[in-house]
């Protein structure tokens, strides 16, 4: 797929007094890109749009360049201990997306230039348990491959987590854009895992993504490269035919990883679809044609963390795709590790 290049970047005042800041500045003259030097950290009047519709799709072409600030990690369960951001929202525009509901009406993309103060706050909560090993999501406010062409901020971060002793990096992406990792000393301590679905779901709601074929080129890539690798299957749905789908997808995998790569502990991670009355309301507004199946009567509400209740699938089909999956993966892959499904 094409590398994404936004519409418009504007940058906080705090970016440019950091290197990487600096450098994007540079980066973006010579490109066919509005560059915008905002007098404050408020943005959002330099993005346009009347509707909710509009206000999304110009906020997915706007990258707003700042600063994280925060000196606390959120916890990341089950994906890892913690969690850090080098950017936050994508360029993609799946419908189904969990960040809907958490990044306002105008989920502009976010790249955070202060690198050297992040990797300080990772050090201190690796120093809370020295003699454990500590993991980190980076990719569950958004995903940093996505920009990887435009920042570097996933590279220097794996380099810095391969210098760690009991630090471990784990990153999930829906792009395929890796040949600028392959060489990197990583030393094993950064965890890639693609995220995987069938067709339908790919091309009903995933889309400025990478394909399936690109996403397992991309794994493939990375695994010779000596990463620890892994699959993210989310959100998994239900609809006429998806057992026959989730079953070719499996195969599909298994035949393009190899006798060698198949034979690795691969993990999988394994995610119903879900979603809250307020994502709905807004999934609508913003795709008026969605193909989602959100009917609150098929499903069962459950109490989520952040304090909403959100709508997943009955006991009985939970428990069916759990069974079915597992059984597919497990005959598929001898050492496949399942994380968790949830």
């Amino acid at each position: 797929m094409n590398l994404y290049m936004p519409e418009r970047v504007i940058f906080v005042p705090s970016s440019l007094k950091y290197p990487l800041g600096r450098d994007l500045y540079e980066f973006f003259q010579d490109k066919e890109v509005e560059v915008i030097k905002s007098t404050s950290n408020k943005v959002a009047q330099f993005i346009p749009g009347t509707t909710s519709g509009e206000k999304y799709a110009s906020s997915k072409r706007t990258i707003v360049v700042t600063t994280a600030k925060s000196k606390k990690l959120d916890i990341c369960k089950p994906s890892a201990d913690y969690q850090f951001s080098l950017v936050s929202s994508c360029p993609g525009n799946c419908e189904y997306c969990y960040l809907q509901t958490t990044q306002g009406e105008k989920p502009y993309i976010k790249v955070f230039v202060n690198l050297e103060d992040i990797f300080n706050v990772i050090e201190e909560y690796i120093g809370q348990n020295p003699n454990e090993i500590t993991t980190f999501e980076a990719a569950s406010l958004g995903d940093p491959l996505a920009l990887e062409h435009i920042t570097g901020s996933l590279a220097k971060t794996i380099e810095f987590f391969g210098n760690l002793e009991n630090g471990k990096l784990r990153v999930v992406t829906k792009y395929s854009n890796v040949d600028s990792l392959l060489s990197l000393k990583h030393n094993k301590n950064t965890q890639f895992r693609i995220s995987i679905n069938s067709n339908y779901v790919i091309d009903n709601f995933e889309h400025s993504t990478s394909r399936l074929d690109e996403r397992i080129e991309a794994i493939i890539k990375l695994g010779n490269a000596g990463y620890p690798i892994g699959f993210l299957i989310a959100p998994i749905m239900i609809y006429d035919g998806w057992k026959d789908d989730y079953r070719i997808l499996l195969t599909k995998l298994k035949e393009r990883l190899g006798p060698e790569l198949c034979q690795q502990e691969l993990t999988f991670e394994l995610i119903q679809h879900r979603f809250t009355a307020v994502a709905k309301e807004l999934i609508v507004q913003r795709f008026p044609k969605t193909k989602l199946d959100m009917e609150e009567e098929k499903r069962t509400l459950k109490w989520g963390r952040f304090g909403r209740f959100k709508y997943i699938y009955p006991k009985e089909q939970v428990n069916e795709i759990r069974e079915y999956l597992t059984s597919h993966i497990v005959e598929r892959f001898p050492r496949a590790i399942i994380k968790y499904f949830t």
